[in-house]
């Protein structure tokens, strides 16, 4: 019989090759790919020193051959001092595709976030289902998806997609709730192989699904020029949510700057006097929030439509605002799913959200129309309606039509609405409304005239009836406030809101809604 020291040495030999389970030829082949190894990706995730790995000598059973962790990392550390649990493909292990065994070991580590209510990274550099696994290989998608399921909405779930992503494997990351990519990064559910074989198209996987591709599709939600850069902006993510919904989210240097600044003063001017000059919203959204910070999602994606994370008093907050500078800030059904998909991210982790509106209404088109801007559309005002957080409207300039109400008008669900003095607030535009309802006044104007008419019944409609002043009269919104108290108004509204309790719902047997899809 093997002694203690004997074991212990046995112990050492394993755990070394577990290591690197594909041995020499696994270095030689990252190598020649310029990647770091699957542990290396981690503790660049991590803080430093933090990782208890978990499933290290798992293998497939019956192989004497099969190579430990079976093509998977899992285990728990620590990001800025909370934990999470990660989740990473050893590419160098059975091409880190997914078999039964590191299904197990994949379902494993999120039944440990599920049972310690903590976030998921899942670092992914996968083939997709193991071919020699069978249909045990894509039974194991379907367990793995119940699981992600289980999870979303409960604790943050993020994707960092390295590599190729494809088959199978795109359906993991596409369930949780941001997906991150490299500039070299891959995702697609059939290869550009396949699709010549059977419709003869020739494309390339960088037209197919390269990271540039899917970040404009919404697919990613941000595109990184390099591993640690994806792995910066993570870290920088996860910094804005609770470690579960059971959990507000974390504060961070509370009352900073509570008087007026320089900034703050920059908003008295930063609307153009006239209505169809163009600027640059980031310039707004940087000047009402702490220390002008501000983590963009979505960027590629619906540019009209700007959707982020900042902080006020030092909390979380989820921010949702028109960009004039991209389609008049206009919007349409891409950016409406965009705006669902984020209120109810926000909604999920108890962050507050604060919507600043420009818009001058839904696009119009037979694009937008083919595009299903009615359905799509039609999502928004629901997210906002079932949504629990505190909510905050600000109109800056045009809050027009059914963009009105897509923008958290406080018939909606916003608590408090405020408005500048430069908001215009109305069914349609200005010059909209002139040539609908003031067609038979112009037409009876002389010819010569009718430019000056037309322009004058502009200005009148402008000053009597698009402005904030007839919203504020009737209700509609609380107060028109000085753009540069916006800040320190926007940090009075949430600290009122703070301790905002669920409305319960009155008695209804349904079992859910039933969105427009």
């Amino acid at each position: 019989m093997a002694g203690t020291r004997a074991k212990l040495g046995q112990l050492e030999q394993i755990l070394a090759v577990a290591a690197e389970p594909a041995g020499a030829g696994g270095v030689a082949k990252r190598e020649k790919k310029g990647i770091p190894s699957v542990r290396e990706r981690i503790a660049m995730l991590l803080d430093r020193g933090t990782f208890l790995e978990t499933g290290a000598l798992a293998r497939q059973p019956g192989q004497p051959d099969a190579l430990y962790g079976d093509g998977l990392v899992t285990g728990r550390g620590t990001i800025a001092g909370r934990p999470v649990v990660v989740i990473a493909h050893d590419q160098t292990v059975y091409g880190g595709s997914v078999g039964i065994t590191s299904a197990r070991k994949f379902m494993r580590a999120l039944q440990l976030a599920f049972d310690n209510a903590c976030p998921v990274v899942t670092i992914n550099d996968s083939g997709g289902a193991r071919i020699q696994d069978a249909v045990g290989s894509i039974a194991s998608f379907g367990d793995i998806s119940r699981v992600l399921e289980k999870l979303s909405g409960y604790v943050p779930q993020v994707s960092i997609i390295l590599g190729k992503c494809a088959a199978g494997s795109v359906y993991g990351p596409i369930n949780t709730d941001v997906l991150i990519g490299t500039r070299d990064s891959y995702m697609f559910v059939t290869g550009p192989e396949v699709i010549k074989a059977v419709n003869g198209e020739d494309i390339s996987a960088e037209d197919l699904g390269g990271a540039e591709v899917q970040a404009k599709r919404g697919t990613l939600h941000h595109v990184a020029d390099t591993e640690q850069a994806a792995y910066e902006w993570a870290r920088r993510y996860l910094s804005y949510m609770p470690t579960s919904c059971l959990e507000l989210p974390p504060s961070v240097n509370p009352g900073l700057e509570p008087e007026l600044t320089a900034y703050d003063r920059e908003l008295d001017s930063i609307i153009p006097d006239s209505d169809r000059t163009g600027y640059d919203m980031h310039e707004i959204l940087l000047r009402i929030f702490d220390d002008g910070e501000f983590h963009e999602i979505r960027a590629a994606f619906a540019p009209n439509l700007i959707t982020g994370f900042a902080r006020v008093d030092g909390s979380p907050v989820g921010v949702i605002a028109n960009q004039p500078l991209v389609l008049g800030g206009s919007i349409d059904a891409a950016c409406s799913d965009k705006s669902t998909y984020f209120i109810r991210l926000c909604d999920a982790f108890n962050i507050p959200l604060v919507f600043v509106v420009d818009t001058p209404g839904v696009l119009p088109g037979l694009e937008q129309e083919a595009s299903g801007v009615i359905i799509r559309g039609g999502r928004v005002p629901r997210a906002i309606i079932e949504a629990t957080v505190p909510i905050i409207n600000l109109v800056v300039r045009k809050s027009y039509g059914g963009a009105y109400g897509m923008m958290a008008a406080r018939q909606v669900g916003a608590d408090l609405s405020f408005a500048w003095p430069t908001a215009r607030i109305a069914v349609i535009g200005a010059e909209s409304a002139v040539d609908l309802i003031g067609k038979r006044q112009l037409a009876a104007v002389p010819e010569e005239q009718r430019p000056a008419a037309r322009e004058f019944m502009v200005n009148h409609y402008n000053e009597t009836i698009a402005t904030p002043w007839i919203a504020a009269e009737r209700g509609y919104i609380d107060a028109v406030i000085e753009p540069v108290h916006t800040r320190l108004e926007i940090r009075r509204a949430l600290r009122l809101l703070r301790h905002k309790a669920p409305v319960k719902p009155e008695f209804n047997p349904r079992k859910h809604a039933v969105y427009p899809m």
